[in-house]
């Protein structure tokens, strides 16, 4: 075993097996807004930004010690053309183009997760979130898997061995959901949250959902009939505007149901032995020499130091 900053390395199979499959986008986005306060952004003595891939390290770095996976795997979007916007050609596309300081620092972190040892898995066409949900699938058979994101769609994928970590404001600060902790606070499964955005929509991802149904009625009609199939067999017992609010968009309920599920099937290869956590320290000083992160040096000086 060797102690690490902000937790450890473990490279024991006596380690009890649990994945973690982490939202790369989530997470670098999210490092880019919270590193860029007040208009400062961190470069390199070259000009090369740096201020997300520092700030993921850490958010990265914080769940790996508080959660301990055996295993770890980082997905990624693969461009802005998806399945999805072949069938709504306006899903996702009202978002602006990401920050000129951001962009450089998408092919250097994944760099960065390489020094790792973590695979960078990701396939064109599809969204992270599909590359997750397929993993999840697949390894849910032999091992607990932790999902870690910002991101609220991801609860879909909540199940008796997936537990999805949704990061909040502040250091080490983590919702955990599994099934019992989501229905407690959300009244709703795993598989109704996919029914609920096709009836509410979406307006980060830009797709409609039924007009005129809000979040509160599509909870209150979840809630009495289950799923979409089941309040469309009631139709008739549903109060007159809000039928026919259904009536007039079912085309666009089905088509919003469907970008909403985040698919299970992804044609994307991972060999799990290739997920072991278990960082070379000589690969991480190097890799952190190149990018000028002197006080993660220190550490790591620390740890060569010890062992």
């Amino acid at each position: 075993m060797i102690k690490l900053f902000f937790g450890v390395i473990n490279c024991s199979m006596e380690k009890k097996p649990t994945l973690m499959l982490v939202d790369g986008m989530a997470l670098l986005f999210r490092a880019y807004y919270a590193n860029s306060y007040g208009g400062y952004i961190r470069r390199t003595a070259s000009g090369i930004p740096t201020n997300a891939i520092y700030g993921f390290i850490k958010y990265f770095l914080d769940a790996i010690r508080t959660f301990a996976p055996s295993h770890v795997v980082c997905c990624w979007d693969m461009g802005s053309k998806t399945f999805r916007s072949d069938k709504l050609p306006s899903y996702k596309a009202h978002r602006p183009e990401p920050p000129l300081d951001l962009i450089p620092q998408f092919s250097l972190i994944k760099e960065v997760v390489e020094s790792f040892g973590v695979p960078n898995i990701g396939f064109e066409g599809f969204e992270a979130d599909d590359c997750i949900g397929t993993l999840a699938h697949r390894f849910s058979t032999e091992m607990d898997v932790y999902v870690l994101t910002g991101d609220h769609d991801m609860l879909q994928l909540v199940a008796d061995r997936v537990k999805v970590i949704i990061m909040k404001k502040g250091a080490s600060n983590y919702a955990v959901y599994d099934p019992e902790f989501l229905l407690s606070e959300k009244q709703l499964t795993a598989a109704q949250f996919i029914d609920l955005k096709g009836l509410t929509g979406d307006t980060s991802d830009n797709y409609p959902g039924v007009k005129g149904i809000g979040e509160k009625t599509a909870v209150k009609l979840l809630l009495e009939f289950e799923s979409i199939e089941g309040i469309l067999a009631n139709l008739p017992a549903l109060p007159r505007g809000v039928r026919a609010k259904i009536e007039a968009d079912l085309e666009m309920l089905h088509l919003c149901r469907e970008l909403a599920t985040i698919r299970l099937d992804a044609p994307i290869d991972c060999v799990l032995d290739d997920c072991l956590w278990c960082p070379d320290p000589q690969v991480l000083r190097n890799q952190f020499e190149h990018l000028e992160f002197q006080s993660l040096l220190k550490e790591i000086a620390k740890i060569a130091s010890a062992s």
